[in-house]
């Protein structure tokens, strides 16, 4: 009897469908985000909404890795899947802010198997000659899926209600898990070394301690914020004996020694975290202060999601002629250049104006990005391709967490300061909140939009003078990468 295999277009396709899902979540839910805060009155609480779902995303992608190694990829794949799918169709029955973020953290877990996964699936089922072709492709969804976002959030919010931004999720995954399901064909795999349990847990709690101890920080000192990060600390450090004594760490230590591999990474988590500031709070700006329509909001981040695109088909040539440090240098001066500008620009800049800035953003952040993982992949052995690739994602998402709660911080004791600030004009918390709702700012009364709008934007401003600052710690850290005259061909 002729044995089964695996069909490689349609668990291609799957996978595309897969990542375009998780890719079209950042952006669906950053547009329709202001329409949700002013439902559910909860502005200072908004960057939870991205920072849980990124920080359960953050905590499971090692453990997503290892145990896809001795499971197999089909159930891990098709598991993570069947939780995304479970906490997106809660958060679409979400009736206030507190269900709303529990259930993104459940939607995160699940969201933490898809995107590694998918990678190690193509490595599996194409040869490596055919392998950068198709990420190139799997890549395109992010692309997509900035263009269809925007229109599609809009639309949901404008015509439906922002509850259907979570529960289109439901279909798209079924759909996934039934092609992979059919179509993936793997050997069973086992490994008689355990799996690094306590190292995993260690981990999780001292990522869960930093994260609510940046998030408390905005209420000032207190000796709960001294308690969290001495335990996070106790946590690291038990972390770090546990990795020294197992037989196969959930990361290895020995990685660290490698000077190239850290300074790859660390840029990576910085240039995402601005990345963070980028996608988050311009939908903000577009609603709030220029008062477009939901749709336009999140439109204004698309340029850089296409030119990203094009940014990741174009490094691999760059890498096969230049230095990576050269590389980096340009595309975080471009960076940098870019959030000096988005902190400088006037209230009163025209909408095309941004299109073009996220269109240069988005080529440095496809450069950068793409240039940090490859160069991270290309400074370890063949055996730790797969633990170095995992880390370097790991990485970007803890610099998008660390940062949204940073971010979070900056913004809300800004806004709350402004509302102090013209409180004799009859300014409120709750203003705030509308005005970044087109749908309830025409509500406002019309003599305090101009006080309104002056918070939102020097809030905003506060933001990526943040990032302008975050660039140039990259661009210095990437300074610090060894002189070699090689690039990657030569290597």
């Amino acid at each position: 009897m002729r044995r089964k295999q695996t069909n490689v277009i349609v668990v291609t396709i799957a996978i595309f469908i897969a990542t375009f899902m998780t890719a079209i979540e950042g952006t669906i839910v950053s547009t329709a985000m202001p329409t949700i805060v002013g439902d559910l009155h909860g502005i200072n609480m908004m960057n939870w909404i991205f920072s849980i779902y990124l920080l359960t995303n953050a905590m499971l992608t090692p453990v997503y890795g290892k145990l896809a190694d001795r499971i197999g990829r089909k159930p891990i794949f098709i598991f993570g899947l069947a939780v995304f799918i479970l906490g997106s169709g809660l958060c679409g029955l979400a009736q206030n802010m507190m269900t709303l973020i529990i259930f993104r953290a459940l939607q995160g877990i699940g969201a933490g198997a898809i995107m590694p996964v998918s990678f190690t699936i193509i490595a599996d089922i194409y040869p490596l000659e055919k392998r950068a072709k198709v990420l190139g492709f799997n890549s395109s969804a992010w692309g997509i899926a900035s263009v269809v976002a925007p229109l599609l959030g809009g639309f949901i919010v404008e015509k439906l209600s922002w509850h259907w931004v979570f529960f289109i999720n439901v279909p798209i995954g079924l759909i996934t898990i039934w092609l992979i399901g059919q179509f993936l064909v793997e050997k069973r795999r086992s490994s008689k070394a355990p799996v690094d349990y306590w190292g995993s847990i260690w981990l999780m709690l001292t990522l869960l301690a930093v994260m609510y101890a940046f998030q408390i920080m905005e209420n000032g000192f207190s000796y709960l914020l001294l308690v969290l990060f001495a335990f996070a600390i106790l946590c690291f450090m038990l972390f770090l004996r546990t990795e020294k004594t197992v037989s196969d760490p959930i990361i290895s230590l020995a990685l660290f020694k490698n000077s190239t591999f850290n300074v790859q990474n660390v840029v990576a988590a910085l240039v995402s975290g601005f990345l963070m500031g980028f996608e988050v709070y311009m939908p903000m700006w577009m609603q709030g202060i220029l008062g477009l329509p939901a749709s336009m909001g999140g439109f204004v981040v698309t340029p850089s999601s296409l030119m990203w695109v094009v940014a990741s088909f174009i490094t691999g040539n760059l890498l096969a002629k230049y230095r990576p440090r050269l590389i980096l240098f340009g595309s975080l001066t471009l960076l940098t250049v870019g959030s000096l500008i988005l902190a400088l620009v006037p209230e009163t800049t025209h909408f095309v104006t941004f299109l073009v800035i996220a269109g240069f953003l988005g080529l440095g952040f496809g450069v950068t990005i793409t240039t940090t993982t490859v160069v991270t992949q290309n400074s370890v052995s063949q055996d730790q391709i797969g633990v170095a690739t995992s880390f370097n994602t790991l990485c970007r998402t803890l610099g998008q967490t660390l940062m949204v709660s940073v971010y979070g911080i900056v913004i809300n004791l800004h806004l709350a300061s402004g509302v102090q600030k013209f409180q004799s004009k009859g300014i409120t918390n709750d203003m705030m909140n509308q005005l970044v709702n087109p749908q309830t700012a025409v509500n406002l009364p019309a003599r305090l939009l101009p006080y309104l709008r002056e918070i939102l934007y020097s809030g905003l401003h506060v933001i990526y003078y943040v990032s302008v600052g975050l660039m140039l710690v990259a661009l210095v850290i990437n300074f610090m990468t060894g002189r070699t005259k090689k690039n990657l061909n030569q290597s």
